[in-house]
């Protein structure tokens, strides 16, 4: 997908050690990775232990990036502990990401689907709407400007949403949004299918409407939007342990919510955003490579093209048509939810710190040659708008 660099998430579950966690995701990474990477730390455990000593040493070796949510049981942390959590940030100069959705609005629609019987894929926008998102939105910005840091909004799915961040900034709040490929060509209706099919488009937020689509694209166009992510989070659909872990009859509360999008990320926008005009070719480049580089404390050595930097390129091809299958793709997937689209511009060289490690679909790297690559801790300077 023209990818040079992945900054995947080092997931701390509730009891776990914040540093054994990335010593864990390090073991993983180094002898298999074809190209260079970083870690985002996820939060969910902010003991005494975790505040006071494993996060601040952590940010100050690299790893200037960590992410809260504000809902699902197993990971969200209460308003008070994202304060403690945004704190250390603000003093060690990390940059926070919010998965920002309200919990108790969503678990409250979520008990009354269930008991009605509505427990079929289609009805995630419905247990999951754009007011829950819009309220942890303009919540996360408020702790956010209670604490002055700067944080970023990921997955941003909806007009509401943006507006709450367009309101903050207003106010001086430093806070910078991502959305992904799924939000702009996918609707709710795809979720409302025979049987079971619905289940390859759940992912959280979920699918909204043409309406909120429209804001994407206009927040992508105008800067409200800083970057445009994969939110990559495979499971295979005929699978035991992917989509039908419960069975084909379970509820939508027990299927896994995600979907692979990392190497139709670039392809994607460049398609429906570069080739039809919605954004220019600069935009596209700021939104997938340069803006990230700079949020996450990769840049200059990343996200450019100058004397010093790792010259990390992707050749691209303006004019290549691909119609997209799951095999033409590279993941370890048995669907895509993108199946039966044709994009048109397809990138055919990718060169990792000068080396050509893909070329017309010949890996040409081995693994392992891929680098951690630790950045300063981020200026947290805004992004010119």
């Amino acid at each position: 997908g023209g990818t040079t660099t992945i900054i995947p998430f080092a997931a701390q579950h509730r009891g776990q050690s914040l540093r054994q966690v990335v010593a864990d995701y390090h073991a993983r990474a180094e002898p298999r990775a074809f190209i260079d990477y970083a870690f985002h730390l996820i939060v969910s455990d902010p003991s005494d232990d975790v505040l006071g000593v494993e996060l601040p040493a952590l940010i100050r070796e690299g790893y200037a990036s960590l992410k809260v949510y504000m809902t699902y049981d197993a990971l969200r942390l209460t308003d008070r502990q994202v304060l403690d959590v945004l704190s250390v940030a603000r003093h060690e100069g990390a940059l926070t990401m919010f998965h920002a959705e309200n919990h108790d609005a969503i678990a409250w629609l979520t008990a009354r689907l269930v008991a009605d019987g509505c427990t079929s894929p289609k009805y995630p926008p419905v247990a999951r709407p754009q007011a829950a998102e819009r309220e942890a939105t303009a919540r996360a910005c408020m702790l956010a400007e209670l604490v002055d840091v700067p944080i970023l909004i990921v997955h941003v799915s909806c007009g509401g949403a943006l507006e709450e961040i367009r309101r903050a900034r207003a106010r001086g709040v430093t806070v910078h949004a991502e959305t992904c490929p799924q939000y702009l060509v996918f609707t709710a209706s795809d979720l409302d299918r025979p049987g079971f099919e619905g289940a390859k488009w759940m992912f959280s937020p979920p699918a909204r409407d043409p309406d909120a689509q429209e804001a994407l694209w206009a927040g992508l166009a105008d800067g409200a939007i800083d970057i445009f992510s994969s939110d990559h989070a495979p499971y295979r659909f005929d699978d035991p342990e992917g989509k039908k872990a419960h069975g084909e009859r379970a509820p939508f509360t027990k299927v896994p919510n995600g979907v692979p999008s990392l190497e139709l990320r670039m392809p994607l926008l460049f398609s429906e955003g570069v080739r039809t005009g919605r954004i220019g070719l600069e935009r596209f480049v700021d939104l997938t490579a340069a803006n990230p580089a700079r949020l996450f404390g990769l840049y200059p050595r990343k996200g450019c093209i100058q004397v010093g930097s790792d010259a990390d390129l992707a050749v691209w091809d303006p004019e290549r048509e691909v119609a997209v299958t799951q095999g033409v793709l590279h993941d370890r997937m048995d669907y895509t939810p993108f199946e039966g689209m044709v994009v048109r511009g397809w990138p055919v060289v990718t060169i990792s710190r000068g080396e050509v490690i893909w070329m017309e679909g010949d890996v040409r790297g081995e693994p392992g040659r891929g680098r951690f690559v630790h950045g300063p801790r981020s200026s947290l300077t805004s992004l010119e708008r």
